[in-house]
């Protein structure tokens, strides 16, 4: 007589929890909860492992170290600072001054970042007067602020990579204490009571009321937003690690999430430059067309992809990255311009390597074939150099750290 196993019962479980999943999925973990980072360089294009660090770091090397007149946008100040210019308009700003702080964690360059963040401190915060706090959202090389005003992506960029350097390398002392210096930023960005200076009104870089970020923190720039500034996957980690407004931080992700799926083009999947806090495209008051996809709107692709991979919250960023992709290709993969009406008729004839490698992050989250093309296109592209190198040569930076896996959430 043929004897039952007693696991037969056990197995039987096991089937019909396995059928259960099957039926009804487990929620999808990001790379936050599993440590686990996709490398699409090596995954889709199977560039080995050792090509792949090889070229980010001669990436960093050309940014950082280059020739000084067609390569670099690093510049050192002194014995123990530096600063990122933008080349083509010759000053220093707080969106790449943040963007060079972010890589530098992200790749344990510590010198640099620390550099980065003492020319920051000293040349571009405001330590007294209503902008306390702040950062001029851009200087001179050598150190002027040339506004009151902030740039509110700098501030969440700048936040965020001192919470990575605090975790990775321990707080030191004075402006060395990461944290604390974190802690002080997203304390200014909340506690605003409008106060008039001589040139703005400063006031909160988030709104209360519909708690997203604002355009500039100002009377003349904060009743609408920029949507390559929403970046719930910050909020998120802020929401968690910050010494208070925790709530606020949690919300803040949940609204972020829900407006840019609002500021999207249904067809196209391309968002605009400024947007009202209701999602629909607006142009600023002193004009611009900035109501299209244009510069600044380049990077929401990037934060879309990169929220799904730490967070995996909402399956539209799937759907998104995928329109956004199928759009460019019928373009033209090689063809398509830097600047389009939301509806996907072109405004330039000009492309742009930003463009070409804030694309190619889309694919993180995208689900298309057509993909992987994407990636190839910017594993195929000379690091930027020449007068455009400062914003594009930063996006392709970005993108190889992002497309490898090298663009990690660092943990208490």
């Amino acid at each position: 007589m043929k004897k039952t196993s007693r696991s037969t019962p056990l197995l039987c479980l096991l089937c019909l929890a396995l059928l259960l999943s099957c039926r009804h999925p487990l929620p999808r973990q990001g790379a936050g909860a599993t440590g686990l980072y996709p490398n699409l360089l090596s995954g889709l294009l199977g560039i080995e492992q050792n090509l792949v660090q090889e070229r980010i770091e001669n990436a960093f090397q050309q940014l950082f170290y280059g020739d000084d007149s067609t390569q670099r946008i690093c510049y050192p100040a002194g014995p123990d600072m530096a600063y990122i210019e933008d080349i083509l308009h010759n000053d220093v700003r707080t969106e790449g001054i943040s963007y060079g702080m972010m890589i530098a964690v992200q790749l344990d360059k510590k010198a640099e970042f620390d550099r980065l963040w003492r020319w920051a401190k000293t040349f571009m915060q405001h330590q007294e007067g209503p902008s306390k706090g702040f950062f001029a959202w851009h200087c001179t090389p050598e150190g002027e602020k040339l506004s009151v005003s902030a740039a509110s992506d700098g501030e969440e960029w700048i936040v965020t990579a001192l919470f990575f350097a605090s975790h990775r390398w321990g707080d030191g002392p004075g402006i060395l204490n990461y944290r604390a210096e974190a802690q002080a930023i997203l304390d200014a960005m909340l506690s605003k009571e409008p106060e008039s200076s001589l040139q703005a009104v400063i006031t909160n870089m988030f709104s209360r009321e519909h708690k997203q970020v604002v355009f500039v923190p100002n009377g003349e720039a904060d009743g609408f937003t920029d949507p390559s500034y929403h970046l719930p996957h910050y909020y998120e980690l802020w929401a968690r690690w910050a010494d208070k407004e925790n709530e606020f931080w949690r919300e803040a992700a949940i609204i972020s999430r829900a407006f840019l799926k609002k500021a999207a083009h249904p067809g196209t999947g391309l968002t605009p430059d400024y947007a009202n806090f209701d999602g629909t495209a607006t142009d600023a008051p002193w004009g611009g067309g900035h109501d299209a996809f244009r510069f600044d709107a380049w990077r929401t692709a990037m934060n879309v992809a990169v929220d799904w991979i730490w967070f995996a919250r909402d399956e539209w960023a799937i759907e998104q990255s995928n329109r956004l992709l199928d759009f460019f290709h019928s373009e033209g993969l090689e063809r398509y311009a830097n600047q389009y009406t939301l509806d996907g008729k072109p405004l330039s004839a000009e492309r742009s390597p930003g463009l070409i490698a804030m694309n190619s992050v889309a694919a993180l989250a995208a689900t298309t074939p057509l993909r992987t093309e994407f990636v190839r296109a910017v594993w195929e592209q000379p690091v930027p150099d020449g007068p455009g190198r400062y914003y594009d040569g930063l996006l392709h930076m970005l993108a190889l750290l992002q497309l490898s896996g090298n663009f990690r959430i660092y943990a208490p």
